[in-house]
């Protein structure tokens, strides 16, 4: 069971998590009636209201319904409330047991059920989701505020807080007391009544906003949608990709045309290989329009109103910004100390990127030049078809050459898989009798070394209209020795899925996969007493270190040699083209820097300043012009990875905290560079990075972890070497 406040977390995450599809819009109403019409006759079967009997707990997707929901969540907040109310009201003076292990246990209908739901809002949503998450997020929101801003629970954990060193604990039970304590405190345990019922509403409020920012940036992501009216304006897309534009169009019901689906970021893949200038600033244009074309899905005002309300919150709890308030409770601990590390890589990103501009522009003119014809200035749309040409003549070497040995499930199995094999003596076992939520979810038992079962994986790969942009790890059920339970834990990726054939996966698609690999390890080596520290419940710039340590498999000669085979021949990918693919490791990196930086410099710019200083609707694409140009990453060529109203990490649980990746890849460079110091892909390399740091979750400090592995404190040299941006690096 998460912990109450953990339901904060949920919550904000379903923003990020969240979104709505095209496909029968105008039902959401219908949908919503049906859910609230349908609960007497769902209470008796309510899958929710016990737990799954199926194994490890696993969801029973199969007899999961929509209108199981509401009924779900609203007996999970009543009962909740009553264990609270029978722990804030015990007679007995507070104790570990009664009061935190009591928290501990307590809320277990609304747990599955928030865990359920939130998982497939992601992952699949619809209009009766949809409807739902509208309805409840400010009704949850609303419920984590009756428990964190209860007194008299607050005063039992306040007791044992100031006490915590007397009870007799061991170290995790202490850090358990003091976390409670913690996060009742940033909650506004400590308020006012007045504040506190004020705070209330601007909980409520924010639930709402965010839960309508994520819809719409899904629905912004469909209605973007590129339409091409000949094949001949697609010249430079694989027949596979022109298939899966054709299938994309007549979907939509436009037979002989073609739609270029859009990603949820600023760059879109057929970018790289179509040869049409024209197509390509049409789609780049899509792409940096969404969310204020002012059209039903604009995100502007909401993006004004929770960014104001954020910086009233933040002052009412004692913190100048937003960014000092989130900050204060992960590793970085102040906006300085972030300020410090993002201002350090940028000039030397930018100026990295200006160079990489420059050879671009070069191979322009050349090519423009050859065909006779006047040349033209390098834009955004031309960055990632004229860096594949310079990457083909600087490396001889053109991605699309890997493709044929980079078919999706034996990069899975034979890769991700394998490497977890050789480092942790991990097994796997593909099953087919457990319930899915959608087709092409693959399934799988992971056994540890002792042949023990150590968790179930889920594998969901393929893009969809009512899956959210990007990729991530979810847990459905978390490990705790307090209860018992083993990790249920979910893979997430957008990757397009062929009309036919095989699933051929792009370079970033392996590393994709290695990576959310590497959180649900994560998840999956879990081995601490209580819930509330399980699996990848630490501070978000930590969360992405130990996925980001599991890409570096991705190119490990051993690893690679197991997986990277020709779809149709089974040849192994020949040494040349490996050592080509590993020659472009920098290649590229000013670009992929600066366009990630752009982002955390401009999540740290809306929340690091008072709600005086934000603007309204109409001038929010103004602030963000303003800040890019402030912070130097103002690069026309590299705009950055995300635009604020499409920007769903810092509308959700990134608020604030998108610089995480980079803070993370501090801490997985150093980590990199001792495997390798240590012998590289063993067991006992493998066997120290779980027990030391990827089994202990939360339960110790973030950065001792850290310590604990490494014998060092993080230096900031092996990622700006990594990144080709030390001055030993051309």
């Amino acid at each position: 069971m998460k912990h109450p406040i953990a339901l904060a977390l949920a919550i904000a995450l379903s923003g990020s998590m969240a979104g709505c599809s095209d496909a029968g819009s105008g039902k959401g109403e219908t949908a919503s009636t049906q859910a609230h019409t349908d609960t007497v006759a769902t209470d008796a079967g309510n899958p929710f209201f016990s737990e799954s009997p199926l194994p490890l707990h696993y969801p029973q997707f199969d007899k999961i319904r929509d209108a199981d929901f509401g009924p779900a969540f609203d007996r999970g907040m009543a009962e909740h409330l009553k264990e609270i109310d029978a722990i804030a009201g015990n007679a007995a003076a507070p104790t570990f047991d009664n009061t935190i292990v009591a928290l501990e246990k307590s809320g277990q209908i609304l747990d599955r059920t928030s865990t359920v739901f939130f998982s497939l809002v992601g992952a699949d949503t619809n209009d009766a989701r949809k409807a739902i998450q509208a309805d409840y997020a400010p009704k949850l929101a609303a419920h984590r505020d009756a428990v964190s801003l209860n007194p008299a629970l607050f005063a039992r954990i306040q007791k044992l807080y100031d006490t915590r060193d007397q009870l007799g604990l061991d170290a995790e039970g202490v850090r358990l007391v003091e976390r409670y304590h913690t996060d009742f405190v940033r909650a506004g345990a400590k308020l006012s009544d007045a504040d506190k019922a004020h705070l209330k509403q601007i909980n409520g409020e924010l639930a709402k906003l965010g839960t309508k920012f994520s819809q719409n940036v899904l629905a912004e992501v469909n209605d973007s949608a590129v339409t091409v009216d000949t094949k001949e304006e697609l010249a430079g897309l694989t027949d596979e990709q022109i298939g899966a534009a054709a299938a994309a169009a007549k979907a939509k019901g436009l037979d002989g045309k073609y739609v270029i689906a859009l990603l949820n970021t600023t760059g879109q893949p057929p970018l790289a290989q179509l040869q049409n200038r024209a197509l390509r600033q049409r789609i780049f244009e899509a792409s940096v329009a969404r969310g204020s074309r002012g059209n039903a899905y604009d995100n502007t005002a909401i993006v004004s109103q929770v960014l104001k309300l954020r910086a009233e919150k933040a002052q009412m709890l004692g913190y100048p910004t937003y960014a000092a308030y989130v900050l204060a409770d992960e590793t970085a601990q102040t906006p300085e100390a972030v300020n410090a590390m993002l201002t350090k890589l940028a000039p030397p990103a930018v100026a990295n990127a200006k160079r990489e501009g420059a050879a671009l522009q070069a191979m322009i003119d050349k090519e423009q030049k050859a065909r006779g014809e006047p040349s033209f200035q390098l834009a955004a749309w031309d960055w990632a078809y004229y860096t594949e040409k310079v990457r083909a003549e600087k490396y001889d070497f053109d991605e699309s050459q890997l493709k044929p040995y980079l078919e999706m499930k034996n990069v899975l199995e034979n890769g991700v898989f394998y490497a977890a094999g050789q480092l942790y003596g991990l097994s796997f076992k593909q099953r087919t009798d457990l319930p899915v939520y959608q087709p092409d979810v693959l399934v799988y038992d992971v056994f540890d070394a002792d042949g023990k079962q150590l968790a179930i994986f889920l594998a969901d790969m393929y893009a969809r209209p009512s899956k959210r942009g990007g990729a991530w790890m979810n847990s459905y059920v978390q490990q705790s020795g307090l209860t018992g339970n083993l990790p249920v834990v979910a893979n997430h990726l957008n990757i397009t899925k062929p009309a036919s054939g095989p699933t051929l996966l792009t370079w970033d698609e392996v590393t994709t996969m290695f990576h959310e690999f590497g959180h649900a390890l994560h998840g999956m080596f879990s081995n601490v007493q209580y819930p509330y520290f399980s699996g990848t419940s630490v501070p978000r710039d930590f969360v992405e270190f130990p996925s980001q340590v599991n890409e570096m498999w991705s190119d490990w000669p051993g690893v690679l040699a197991n997986y990277a085979r020709h779809y149709q021949t089974g040849a192994p990918m020949p040494k040349e083209l490996l050592d080509k693919v590993l020659a472009t490791s920098k290649f590229n990196q000013g670009f992929a820097t600066t366009e990630y930086l752009g982002s955390a410099m401009l999540d740290q710019s809306w929340h690091q300043v008072g709600a005086d200083r934000i603007p309204e609707a109409n001038g929010v694409m103004a602030f963000e012009a303003a800040a890019l140009k402030a912070n130097g990453t103002d690069y026309a060529a590299v705009p950055p990875r995300y635009r604020t109203p499409y920007f769903s990490h810092i509308m959700g649980g990134y608020a604030a905290g998108y610089y995480a990746y980079i803070w993370s890849e501090v801490l997985d460079a150093n980590t990199v560079e001792w495997i390798k110091a240590n012998g590289g892909l063993t067991r006992a390399n493998g066997d120290r990075f779980r027990s030391t740091l990827l089994s202990r979750g939360g339960s110790k400090d973030a950065l001792q972890l850290f310590r604990d592995f490494a014998g060092h404190e993080p230096q900031i040299e092996p990622l700006l070497k990594r990144r080709g941006l030390d001055a030993s690096v051309d």
